[in-house]
């Protein structure tokens, strides 16, 4: 008679073990992070041979369009602050656009803006930044255009 009891507590025990992983894990906040305070957390990693125009900033006309393109950027925040973390995927989705910027033949990105789960978040002085309890990310689109 004694063992369905434990049976069952044990059973009891590891579901509200999981629902509390899971509720753990469930963390998806959109954390709105200033575009300055990542660019100077870069320093000079971002080698200044590209240009970047944020949301609706003016910039020279161009001498062509060479694309628009997405960087998806993810990192690791487990022992990170939200804002070193969203910092880390922020540079490392710049570079993929200082990168593909090259390969294109262009010396500028414009328009860039944030896409989050293919919802679009534009702003001349903010980045949106996916955090989860684990992992998280930060997804860059921007045209990529040569200026004269």
């Amino acid at each position: 008679m004694h063992q369905p009891f434990r049976t069952v507590a044990a059973l009891a025990v590891a579901v509200l073990g999981l629902a509390v992983n899971v509720s753990a894990e469930a963390r998806d906040d959109r954390l709105k992070m200033p575009i300055a305070d990542a660019v100077a957390a870069a320093g000079d990693k971002l080698d200044g041979s590209v240009k970047f125009y944020w949301g609706t900033q003016p910039y020279p006309k161009t001498a062509g369009d060479l694309g628009t393109y997405t960087s998806n950027k993810k990192t690791n925040f487990v022992g990170k602050s939200d804002k070193e973390a969203c910092q880390w995927a922020w540079l490392s989705a710049m570079l993929s656009l200082q990168d593909r910027a090259k390969q294109e033949g262009g010396n500028a990105v414009v328009n860039i803006h944030s896409v989050y789960r293919n919802q679009d978040f534009t702003s001349e002085t903010e980045y949106e930044c996916g955090a989860g309890s684990i992992m998280g990310g930060v997804a860059l689109r921007g045209t990529v255009v040569k200026l004269p």
